[in-house]
């Protein structure tokens, strides 16, 4: 591809994301943290990607930076907000080849808005939707009140606290139990806190209990939110959901998405069933096969509170608590009607329909994760808010395909022969440079 001279987008701009995009191909840009007077001009090396039959394609080069530039070919301003702080500013450059030019490219689209830093997504098509990304305006533009929305969930701090203490007490009542009774309330009741406790880390790793400005806040809370759990998991997941959402699909990127192995071994009904009950022991494996990555300080001192934690129940209590904290999250994350938003939410029951969201009533037990597509779309905005997303923008989301019940999703998943873990989408991306 040739190099042109680039768009410099809008610094003061406040409306969501605009990119440039054409059928197939989206040229993306890095943004980077740029300190510079008003109309002034700086100097920074920029990042250049090429989406293109699902591959990203990069180079780098030294670039002089004005407040703004205009595209050739009288192409449309773009524009891009950070939701970090305001200082430094931040900019973006776009750069399209003369030929897209002189063909009538550019035209507009969205991008997901609401993400705090460099997100490089690669696709024909968009992977969180089709819908609101082939719109001239994306709802955030239209409907400035979302932004009021991205701010942290006032009681979510109250309410993990509430189902920390518990599953405390309950270790403390289980002590005296039958085993055959300890493992039915282990899967009845235990199961379904320990789950929505990993759906709780799931929204405080987007920075929903403290926000952006209090990050370590989050990081100290997700360990607090783990404690049930019996095993390290919240600084993990952290390390890897941020992929999730840069690469959403992305293969040896996204663990989310099954194994080779995974799609050939388990594809008749008893074997799903089977892969579905052993989903909690899929989830901590695939990583470290799929996109090992080093142990972080975070994950150490997770480990670390977690022992600690541990072995004072197991002083206390004996076997029996911590059997059923283990018993709750290996049941609760595995063959479990809550466990069916595993399947639900990118597992293509639709051709052309990656991401699915439910709006039924296991959304008051699971901080509203079912808004799958709403949360794809704006991410910073906890669970809490993610159902005023939807009243506010509704011809954004009720046309889209959802899912009714999570169990029928668990069932249509056994027994129909054209799902099973082989039914996601798979792209090739290139990774984003961690230091833009």
């Amino acid at each position: 591809m040739e190099r042109s001279s680039p768009l410099l987008l809008n610094l003061s701009d406040t409306r969501c994301a605009e990119w440039l995009a054409h059928d197939h191909t989206l040229l993306w840009l890095g943004v980077q943290g740029l300190e510079a007077p008003p109309g002034g001009f700086v100097t920074s090396e920029v990042f250049f990607c090429e989406v293109s039959s699902n591959c990203l394609r990069s180079q780098q080069w030294q670039h002089r930076l004005p407040q703004s530039w205009e595209l050739p070919g009288g192409g449309s301003e773009g524009s891009w907000r950070s939701s970090g702080p305001p200082s430094p500013q931040r900019a973006g450059v776009l750069a399209a080849a003369p030929q897209q030019v002189q063909a009538g490219w550019p035209r507009p689209v969205t991008f997901m808005p609401g993400n705090t830093g460099p997100v490089l997504v690669g696709h024909s098509k968009p992977g969180a939707r089709s819908a609101s990304k082939t719109c001239t305006h994306s709802p955030r533009a239209k409907y400035p009140a979302i932004k009021a929305l991205m701010r942290p969930d006032p009681h979510l701090k109250w309410t993990v606290l509430g189902m920390v203490l518990v599953q405390l007490l309950a270790c403390w009542l289980v002590r005296g139990l039958a085993w055959r009774w300890l493992l039915f309330w282990a899967y009845a009741f235990g199961g379904c806190v320990n789950h929505s406790l990993t759906l709780a880390i799931h929204d405080i790793s987007h920075n929903a209990a403290f926000g952006t400005a209090r990050a370590s806040h989050n990081r100290w809370f997700a360990i607090f939110a783990n404690l049930p759990m019996g095993v390290p998991y919240a600084a993990s997941f952290k390390k890897y959901h941020v992929d999730h959402h840069r690469y959403l699909g992305g293969d040896g990127l996204d663990v989310d998405v099954p194994t080779r192995l995974e799609g050939w071994l388990f594809c008749t009904p008893a074997r799903k069933l089977l892969w579905l009950a052993l989903q909690p022991f899929f989830y901590s494996l695939r990583p470290l096969c799929v996109n090992p990555k080093a142990v972080t300080r975070m994950e150490v001192l997770n480990a670390l509170v977690q022992l600690a934690a541990d072995a004072t129940i197991f002083a206390l209590g004996g076997v029996k608590p911590m059997v059923y904290l283990l018993a709750s999250s290996l049941l609760g994350l595995g063959l479990h009607p809550i466990s069916g938003h595993f399947v639900a939410e990118h597992y293509m029951f639709l051709k052309g329909h990656e991401t699915y969201s439910y709006y039924g009533p296991l959304n008051w037990i699971t901080f509203n994760v079912g808004y799958h597509m709403e949360h794809h779309d704006f991410p910073s905005i906890p669970g809490c808010n993610l159902p005023l997303v939807r009243k506010i923008a509704p011809e954004y989301y009720d046309h889209l395909p959802q899912h009714h019940s999570w169990v029928k999703v668990l069932w249509d998943f056994v027994f129909e022969d054209s799902l099973g873990p082989y039914a996601r989408v798979k792209r090739v991306c290139k990774l984003a440079e961690d230091r833009l």
